[in-house]
């Protein structure tokens, strides 16, 4: 028998065929390609929002300032003190306007426009003028002439006052000479708000003080005369 009459025979029908089926997948498997490239650039898209969005939020939460929160509750119209403050860190947004916390000294004594709530923010919008004056404080003026008090006195400056005692007869004795004299003068602490050099009239100086609500009647029981100012600090001190 001869040797071709055994060969396995490889047909050109056979190959056409499988020529043809890869042909016949070609075009299906492009088409999936296509139908795949949009979501994978959705997917990108979405990838970038994400990082981007964090990137954002991330900014957003490190970019915090230290503000002025209520600390404890505070009814309308009382005064604010620095137990009712408290510093929080809070993120800046320029549309809120709050009250940064190096502001504490310029916000302790001014009064709550609306009840303040244990944790609120606070704004300038919350803040009313300040109490005046200070709880524990009263103003007082006192007429004195050349002599019981230092030239040159302006508001803002710190005195002592010295309210002599009175002598037998009813008459002050002199700050100046009411130690030597054994009584000596009670001494007071104020702060000058005023001098009305025109005074009352009379040749003395009209000077408004502040001091504490204690001392108030030992100076309004100060006889004529009988009160000496003499400057401790100077204005702004």
């Amino acid at each position: 028998m001869a040797l071709d009459s055994v060969r396995p025979k490889t047909g050109l029908g056979d190959r056409a065929a499988a020529a043809a089926g890869r042909a016949g997948r070609g075009p299906w498997r492009a088409a999936r390609r296509r139908r795949r490239l949009p979501f994978v650039a959705l997917g990108g898209l979405l990838v970038i929002v994400c990082v981007l969005a964090y990137a954002y939020g991330a900014a957003q939460l490190g970019d915090r300032v230290q503000v002025l929160a209520v600390a404890r509750p505070v009814a309308a119209g009382q005064p604010i003190t620095a137990a009712d403050l408290k510093q929080v860190s809070a993120a800046r947004d320029p549309g809120v306007r709050l009250v940064p916390a190096a502001q504490a000294v310029e916000v302790v004594g001014r009064t709550a426009v609306v009840p303040l709530v244990a944790g609120a923010l606070l704004t300038p919008e919350l803040l009313g003028d300040a109490a005046f004056p200070p709880g524990g404080q009263v103003t007082a003026s006192v007429a004195v002439k050349p002599g019981q008090y230092p030239q040159g006195l302006a508001a803002g400056a710190k005195v002592s006052v010295y309210v002599s005692a009175v002598q037998d007869g009813g008459q002050p004795a002199p700050a100046a000479s009411s130690t030597a004299s054994g009584s000596t003068p009670a001494r007071l602490s104020a702060v000058v708000l005023g001098v009305d050099l025109a005074g009352d009239g009379q040749g003395s100086t009209v000077i408004t003080l502040l001091l504490a609500a204690s001392d108030a009647p030992q100076l309004a029981a100060a006889p004529a005369g009988g009160v000496v100012l003499m400057q401790t600090s100077p204005v702004g001190s």
